[in-house]
């Protein structure tokens, strides 16, 4: 009986083999995809927007470099090199991904491994197509020789493989990480042959070869980029592609400073403008082509995570070691004051990593929480389970004296003493100074009152603004006290958050740790987080992992907005539906096809 049974066992596991990984053309990080195989179109997309006309769009800084998978230089930045990957993420679910260069893909239900299929169309600018060896190659290449991030981002891929000259297949290491199937979806293919030849981890500012529907056409280094389409780009066609890459010629101009830039946006010397200061939006746009028309102001609603913004405490430095000393400082700044006074009342402040979205923590801990964090209690801060995080606030009728008196207590605490009129360590006598180092000077008029209020008690706070280059080098090597840093969050964190918090991250040169976390605690939640099977899984952990580090007080948070700020000039066309992460310019066309750059005052 049993030797009837077993091949029947066998056959019937063949035939079960393929459900359990089919062929599909999309892949969502939990639960189902929104558009099925074969849809015509994102639905944030005018299918038949016209093809045609020119875009000039602004940067700041300069640039040195046209790889931007490496550490060395001042890349000119991803989305300026026409590189495609695998798959394509929708801008109007949490995390989902469709074929790109990859028509299909295929994973088993723990996600163990995924397989890509290579659509046999997919070439690369000098017509050579998109195979295996390339995508390898470019696995390879960008894990050894690229960025250090890369290391991290693909450091669970435990062998990738070659099915067939269209077919690879990467096998993870075991655990839970149900993200990795869409990490690999978002590599950038280099071409094999093209790379063969050339030193990868050295800067360039030859255009390389690319895949995408823009090729680089000019290079002016630190002043200019100019892309122009591919007419006979491969991917013009495909769903993920329809609506969007409309205008004919992308130009990115560089400019010294937001302050000039914004000045030569008024003269027509660039067309849109994302404006990211809350006094340039009030008061900044009062000239004649706002107030005609042939300039607007919008406010594009989002509902992407807000991420954090703050100033970055670089636990490398002594100085910072003592979580009362970082705590005390948050309440030297005063947001309330500069809000008002800097900012016009545009922002919120800022109470989450995750501000924005479901995954911000809120109030106390709740038991799905609680199943994550209670293992740590002893090494997490105790206030994670007994009290309601929040920021210093002065709107109160003290205002900001209340607050550095505050302060001064959690300072004395630490050890810190007042000696004619400074601050000073009570053991060694060493006065309390540091540098907050910035790349722009819009950044002074923040940190300066900032300063002042440290003044108050004892601290000498010094600001230095540098060029991007230098400001750069120095981030890279984690040369810094203080700086202002950002950290963006998606809908579905992951396997990111390891670069940005995890220990293994806090050494890598030119790595988003900067704040030099090294915490088995915080490391746990991270791999908890990443293992989340489902949606409401991965927000008990995420809110888990914000308290520990609010409590941890790794940073002085600043604030956030839930619109994108958006002027331009009125010569574009865009779609009526804006998507959940927010305006989408590589769906905006030129309202005639032929028309010229923007007029100039």
């Amino acid at each position: 009986m049993m030797r009837f049974l077993i091949p029947v066992l066998v056959l019937l596991l063949s035939w079960a083999a393929p459900s359990m990984a089919e062929p599909v053309g999309g892949i969502a990080m939990h639960g189902a995809v929104k558009y099925p195989d074969g849809f015509a179109h994102f639905d944030y997309v005018n299918p038949d927007a016209p093809k045609g006309g020119e875009v000039r769009r602004h940067a700041i800084g300069g640039f040195d470099n046209l790889n931007p998978f490496i550490v060395k230089g001042q890349p000119a930045g991803p989305g300026l090199i026409p590189f495609e990957t695998l798959m394509k993420p929708s801008a109007d679910e949490p995390f989902s991904e469709y074929g790109l260069i990859a028509e299909t893909i295929e994973t088993p239900p723990d996600r163990s491994w995924v397989v890509f299929t290579l659509r046999p169309e997919a070439r690369f600018h000098d017509g050579s197509p998109i195979l295996a060896d390339d995508v390898l190659f470019s696995f390879e290449t960008l894990k050894t020789q690229g960025h250090p991030f890369y290391r991290a981002y693909y450091h669970s891929v435990a062998k990738a493989e070659k099915l067939g000259d269209r077919k690879v297949r990467f096998s993870f290491v075991p655990g839970e990480n149900r993200e990795l199937p869409l990490i690999l979806g978002q590599m950038p293919v280099l071409s094999k042959a093209y790379w063969q030849d050339r030193p990868f981890d050295q800067t360039t500012l030859e255009p390389p070869l690319g895949s995408g529907p823009y090729r680089i056409e000019k290079v002016e280094p630190n002043r200019s980029i100019t892309l122009a389409r591919v007419p006979d780009y491969w991917g013009q066609n495909l769903a993920v592609n329809r609506g969007l890459n409309n205008f004919d010629r992308l130009i990115y101009d560089y400019y010294r400073d937001s302050t000039v830039a914004l000045e030569a946006f008024k003269a027509g010397r660039y067309d849109i403008r994302s404006e990211n200061e809350a006094r340039k939006w009030a008061t900044g746009y009062d000239f004649p082509a706002v107030k005609d028309g042939r300039v607007k102001k919008t406010a594009f609603p989002n509902k992407r995570p807000t991420g954090m913004q703050g100033y970055v405490y670089n636990l490398r430095r002594p100085i910072w070691h003592d979580a009362r000393v970082r705590r005390a400082l948050a309440y030297a700044f005063d947001f309330e004051w500069t809000n008002k006074n800097l900012f016009h009342g545009q922002y919120t402040r800022t109470k989450s990593y995750f501000s924005n979205s479901d995954l911000a923590s809120s109030g106390l801990p709740s038991a799905g929480e609680l199943k994550f964090l209670e293992p740590l209690r002893g090494t997490i801060p105790d206030e994670v389970f007994t009290t309601v995080y929040d920021v210093p606030r002065t709107d109160g009728p003290d205002g900001v004296r209340g607050n550095l008196r505050i302060a001064a207590k959690l300072l004395e605490e630490a050890g810190y003493v007042i000696k004619d009129g400074v601050l000073v360590d009570g053991a060694t006598g060493k006065p309390f100074t540091f540098e907050i180092l910035l790349d722009q000077p819009i950044w002074e008029r923040v940190s300066l009152p900032f300063v002042n209020n440290l003044k108050r008690l004892g601290i000498t706070a010094t600001v230095r603004t540098v060029d991007s280059a230098q400001y750069e080098e120095r981030m890279k090597t984690y040369d810094y006290d203080m700086l202002v840093a950002v950290w963006g969050q998606s809908e579905t964190p992951g396997n990111e958050q390891r670069s940005y918090w995890g220990s293994e991250a806090a050494d890598l040169p030119g790595g988003r740790n900067l704040i030099g976390i090294k915490d088995k605690a915080v490391d746990s939640l991270i791999d908890s987080l990443v293992a989340a099977p489902d949606r409401q899984s991965l927000v008990d952990r995420t809110r888990a992992l914000d308290r520990v580090l609010l409590w941890n007080h790794y940073v002085i948070p600043h604030w956030h907005m839930i619109v994108d700020r958006v002027a331009y000039w009125d010569k574009f066309g865009m779609p009526d539906t804006v998507p959940s992460q927010g305006v989408q310019f590589n769906s905006w066309w030129a309202k005639d096809a032929a028309a010229q750059p923007a007029p100039r005052n």
